[in-house]
């Protein structure tokens, strides 16, 4: 059986198209508008379907001819200050298309789904890490989507007799450590993809947002859980799935916080460049710390972390960064 990756041509996305091509599966089926995506970071192997996830025709039609029975469901809008200036255009992108997507996926036979959802649910924790079980408290309209979208897979799951892993990812960062894939987006705000991008001058400086926060260095702090790690815990998911394992909820992290000063900190000294950095007001909807409460991960799905080293993710960031550069130019 076949898996589709929704969003496969994106950050996160293609990296487990390349997950699952290197753990040998046979057909990998991806559906990307390539809005924020590229077909150069697929596999010359997978097949590309060009279009709307919540083009219900488009997806039925995808599940049929490639008998697909399991949806890995990445594609979304991301950025939590964007979000609070146009919370319209997330509902509708994170949530909306989230829900005609499932629609027409489960009537048309998948009977897996892996979901990509995010940290921002949880809002500003009480509890540090933060458990799975802690009731959500989203801050945002990007947590707000996603959350919701986690209630209809959970109600549809119960309904419909599917299976799923939903997956909620603290911050991700790194790239493929063969090269073959990374953070592309030109105008991302991930904070290692912009700090090297500052270490390589194709930015003035990197700004930080927020020095007055309740942390030992008044910037926020965050869990960085590496690309290829992330992906290898949704191949686990869909072992798990497939293998007939219930439904889950689960955090994706290493369970250890780095704060915004101290990871500008490693980039400069990894890349051996003292950019300016500009200290700059807190940013609407942004927590002042998040780490995520990992074990059940671990512990149900047997999920192995291989590259949870802070330093060896901004070598890969810069790495991959440098390689976009050159792309660019040719």
């Amino acid at each position: 059986m076949a898996v589709l990756v929704t969003g496969g041509a994106g950050y996160i996305g293609s990296h487990m198209v390349l997950a699952l091509i290197d753990a040998g599966h046979d057909e990998v089926v991806v559906i990307d508008d390539l809005s924020t995506g590229f077909d150069w970071a697929l596999p010359p192997e997978v097949t590309l379907v060009r279009g709307d996830v919540a083009d219900q025709s488009l997806v039925a039609e995808t599940v049929r001819r490639h008998k697909i029975d399991a949806l890995a469901h990445f594609a979304a809008k991301i950025v939590v200050p964007d979000s609070v200036a146009d919370p319209l255009g997330y509902y509708l992108a994170n949530t909306v298309k989230s829900r005609a997507l499932i629609e027409a996926a489960i009537h048309a036979g998948v009977r897996h789904v892996i979901f990509s959802s995010t940290a921002a649910v949880y809002g500003e924790p009480a509890v540090v890490p933060v458990p799975e079980d802690l009731a959500p408290n989203p801050i945002n309209p990007y947590g707000r989507s996603k959350l919701m979208t986690e209630w209809m897979l959970e109600d549809a799951a119960r309904a419909h007799g599917i299976s799923y892993v939903v997956l909620r990812y603290f911050n991700v960062a790194g790239a493929d450590p063969r090269g073959r894939s990374g953070q592309s987006t030109p105008n991302a705000t991930h904070l290692i993809k912009v700090a090297t991008q500052a270490a390589l001058g194709k930015r003035e400086r990197l700004e930080v947002f927020g020095t007055d926060y309740p942390t030992p260095d008044g910037s926020c702090l965050r869990d960085y859980i590496q690309v290829s790690d992330l992906a290898a815990a949704h191949l686990v998911a869909l072992n798990h799935l497939r293998g007939g394992g219930e439904s889950l909820t689960l955090n994706c992290g290493y369970g250890r916080g780095y704060s915004v000063l101290e990871v500008i900190d490693v980039v400069k000294s990894v890349s051996g460049v003292d950019f300016p950095v500009t200290l700059s007001p807190r940013r609407p909807g942004d927590p002042s710390r998040i780490v995520a409460g990992a074990d059940r991960i671990r512990a149900e799905l047997g999920w192995v972390p291989q590259h949870d080293d802070l330093r060896g993710i901004v070598t890969q960031a810069l790495a991959w960064e440098e390689a976009l550069g050159r792309r660019n130019r040719i």
